[in-house]
């Protein structure tokens, strides 16, 4: 940090950021950003975590941000910023909180491009188009032209960020970042509208009444629930209301999956057989923290009036709306009710029947979606594997596939099922590893990971033991499924535009430093995965080749619905 006299607008930053309990900050240098990027490398307490483009530094600091509750990437003006707008969007859908660094032209530069008509390197010509860009995406977008402002300006973001859970865009101008300003003063902490007490209270008593007199009342529970630090409470709910639960796929593992009320993830078609009829039976679905994407669009169109609502937008008991009330505050109000209400806990919950095991299976059958997932499933639980790594999918087949996975621990799944955005899950490992300790397991598709490849060099450089596995068929086949389904069968074609270029993987894993491996069969995945667990100091590329037009059920439902 610097010393006393020349503590600066970037060491003020910083030190909030320690304070919200940052110590890695995502980077691709420039030089309008130098100065922040200086003092970040003499500051005392937190990092920086180099990576080789943007958007896969903007995807690590919204994997680390799932894990420590707030995340941090700088980046250079305009090309940079620009470069990961996709990113951020994905953590502004998802409610993830982090916030972007980035520097313009210095003050001088400005004064220059206007009285000579220079057009500044990375620039439009509009010094304001970052801002007007990031705000889309954002909940707080500041330029700060004055150091005496910067400490309201900065605590004002990271404030909207806590608040709202999403990510802020802080600009200096290029001489601002080191210039002196004020110490912090206490800490930052959210600063949310209180709930409407009458409101509050009329929808925890209408929920209770729903939910007794339903015949099968269901929990559907989403990822705002871990956003805002909500998962203790809602087990809490969970187990004083007796319902069975299930989770939307973005908040898979949001709570253990092993708990015995737990009846799979809700992907809608695509989910097991047995949760979807189970949700299909429910006459009565509290969805807590949920945010419904059109993968739920049958559900509402078919259960609106069952379906009782709460999330950090709205909360409604089928179409009676309840306006200025907290999420927080309901999930407690709901609970403090649960309590006090005899009606409650509700039994004769049914739980899912034991997961199958691979079984025997002949070693030399060809891969496909449903034998990787198997024998992943079954090496995970003879090693515990999920106890301590995590399990990051992408938009692709194996996505929806995974959905059907079950008796996961809590916090073990990551995916940016809401977003959808292809290479999120390669480039979010190095997030996800720094921010927790646990080890990045990622299935990709072909091209999603075509996308981000470059992201392995970031892991290789972090001595991150990740393992990254493609899913190769050498086309977009998500893609293709919802164009036109016919390709996969037998005398079926691909669309041109939705078939890759073949890669080496195995030599492009070298030319990044990891290893790499192929696999074509049950007991070549079968043999290698123990070795490949053991691998201790860098990531482990693997491809595994399946058929073009192997298309997974789940993929199937999914299209046909």
């Amino acid at each position: 940090m610097s010393d006393a006299a020349t503590f600066s607008v970037a060491d003020y930053l910083l030190t909030r950021l320690v304070q919200l309990g940052v110590h890695k900050v995502f980077q691709v240098p420039g030089d309008y950003v130098s100065g922040f990027m200086e003092a970040l490398d003499a500051f005392d307490g937190i990092d920086a975590v180099g990576d080789v483009y943007e958007m896969g530094a903007a995807y690590a600091a919204d994997g680390y941000a799932r894990y420590a509750g707030f995340g941090a990437v700088s980046l250079q003006y305009g090309v940079g910023t620009f470069s990961a707008v996709n990113a951020i969007a994905g953590a502004y859908v998802e409610r993830n909180p982090l916030v972007v660094i980035s520097a313009s032209p210095s003050t001088d530069s400005r004064r220059k491009a206007r009285s000579q008509n220079v057009l500044f390197h990375h620039s439009t010509g509009n010094f304001e188009a970052d801002r007007n860009v990031l705000e889309q995406v954002t909940v707080a977008c500041e330029i700060i032209a004055d150091a005496h402002q910067a400490p309201w300006q900065i605590d004002s973001a990271l404030i909207e960020a806590l608040t709202h859970r999403q990510p802020v865009y802080l600009e200096a101008f290029k001489d601002i970042w080191g210039a002196a300003c004020s110490r912090p003063q206490g800490e930052l902490c959210a600063a949310p509208r209180p709930s409407a007490p009458l409101a509050l209270k009329a929808a925890v008593a209408q929920s209770l009444e729903r939910l007794a007199a339903a015949k099968k009342p269901l929990l559907l529970l989403g990822v705002e629930i871990s956003r805002y630090g909500l998962q203790d409470d809602v087990l809490k709910l969970v187990n004083d209301c007796g319902l069975s639960f299930s989770t939307t796929l973005d908040a898979k593992t949001v709570l253990d999956e092993r708990h015995p009320q737990f009846i799979g993830t809700f992907a809608g078609p695509a989910s097991l057989l047995e949760t979807s009829a189970r949700v299909n039976e429910a006459d009565c679905i509290l969805a807590i923290g949920v945010i419904f994407t059109d993968d739920y669009l049958d559900l509402l169109e078919t259960r609106f009036e069952q379906i009782i609502q709460v999330n950090s937008d709205l909360a409604r008991t089928g179409a009676e709306y309840y306006p200025n009330l907290r999420l927080t505050d309901y999930v407690h109000g709901l609970t403090r009710a649960l309590e006090q209400d005899p009606r409650f806990p509700l039994g004769g919950f049914a739980q899912l029947p034991p997961a199958k095991l691979l079984g025997a299976v002949r070693p030399d059958l060809p891969l496909s979606y449903a034998l990787f997932f198997d024998t992943l499933v079954e090496v995970a639980k003879e090693q515990r594997l999920w106890e301590t790594s995590t399990l990051i999918l992408g938009e692709s087949s194996s996505l929806y596939v995974a959905s059907n996975l079950v008796d996961m621990p809590r916090d073990s799944f990551v995916s940016d099922a809401i977003w959808g955005s292809l290479g999120h899950e390669t480039g979010c490992a190095l997030g996800v590893a720094l921010g927790s300790g646990r080890r990045p397991i990622v299935v990709a598709g072909d091209g999603g990971f075509m996308m981000a490849c470059q992201s392995l060099a970031a892991l290789v450089r972090n001595r991150v033991n990740a393992v990254v596995f493609v899913m190769s068929n050498k086309v977009y086949a998500i893609e293709q499924a919802f164009v036109d389904l016919k390709a996969f069968e037998p005398d079926g074609q691909f669309a041109a535009f939705d078939t890759l270029p073949t890669l080496d993987y195995r030599a492009l894993a070298e030319g990044f430093g990891a290893v790499g491996y192929r696999v074509e069969t049950v007991g070549q995945l079968q043999n290698l995965l123990p070795a490949m667990l053991a691998e201790q100091h860098k990531p482990v590329l693997v491809e595994v080749c399946i058929a073009e037009k192997d298309l997974a059920v789940q993929i199937e439902r999914l299209a046909r619905s």
